[in-house]
């Protein structure tokens, strides 16, 4: 845990706040009126079964999905999101559960995924040629700090291991996330070890002053680096709670609604 006591008594704005977001798929109402808020260098875990909503918020949010209503502030500041590259330009970065890699290209094409360095020479920028030496040096920069364990950055990302991709995904989120970033299950695909490292690049960030929004099913995880949690069930937020007060059997009873936690 990261020390939520002493972040909830900061005076400036939450980094990312929800209000009242509310969002349908035809009959179905996927969000009712959510409302969550996150700061800077905090964690909050946001728990839920299945069908909960977790994922449609994180798309809302990261311009996947439009809200139907409601509003979504950065830095206490209203905000539209339109598109992925909008909540890059707000500060948002997203790992989201298909991990959103372009197969037939090598790591270091994901990891510069829509930042992209153009070439120095100005007639093969004009061309719009890349300059892919400091592409792939800058990579195999990112994965030695970040302890990421993958021989070469000319590896086609189909040729990897579902934890190496998943690591691409969240490595990608670490080293350009500079402000707020959206995990949705990261380490649902992972080994033990695999799954600690994830857990130490959460850590990671919150040093790094960034607000991160963690979903996961794991209670441990939770527990283990999360400050605030905040629970969704059949699109309704039922409850908020800071980890120090309670238990993974308390979060189990909150997801399923044998305990019902006061927001």
């Amino acid at each position: 845990m990261t020390g939520a006591a002493e972040k909830a008594n900061r005076t400036e704005p939450p980094a990312l706040e929800v209000r009242n977001l509310d969002k349908s798929f035809a009959a179905v109402r996927a969000l009712r009126e959510v409302s969550l808020s996150v700061r800077a260098g905090e964690v909050l875990a946001l728990i839920g079964d299945n069908g909960a909503g977790k994922s449609t918020l994180i798309k809302c949010v990261s311009g996947l999905l439009h809200p139907d209503g409601g509003q979504i502030l950065i830095d206490g500041t209203e905000v539209t999101i339109n598109s992925p590259e909008d909540a890059r330009a707000h500060g948002v970065e997203t790992v989201h559960q298909n991990l959103m890699l372009w197969g037939g290209q090598d790591v270091a094409a994901n990891l510069y995924m829509g930042r992209e360095i153009e070439s120095p020479n100005r007639l093969l920028r004009k061309l719009r040629w890349l300059d892919m030496k400091a592409m792939h040096a800058g990579s195999r920069e990112i994965l030695n700090e970040l302890r990421i364990n993958i021989p070469s950055t000319r590896e086609p990302v189909d040729n990897l291991s579902g934890g190496q991709r998943q690591s691409i995904a969240v490595g990608r989120a670490v080293a350009w996330g500079t402000h707020i970033v959206l995990l949705d299950e990261p380490s649902a695909a992972l080994g033990v070890e695999q799954s600690r490292h994830v857990l130490r690049l959460i850590r990671t960030l919150a040093e790094r002053n960034v607000a991160v929004v963690f979903i996961s099913h794991n209670m441990q995880h939770v527990l283990e680096v999360c400050d605030v949690a905040y629970c969704l069930r059949h699109g309704e937020m039922v409850g908020r709670v800071n980890i120090d007060d309670v238990t993974a059997a308390d979060l189990v009873d909150l997801i399923t609604g044998v305990r019902r936690q006061a927001a």
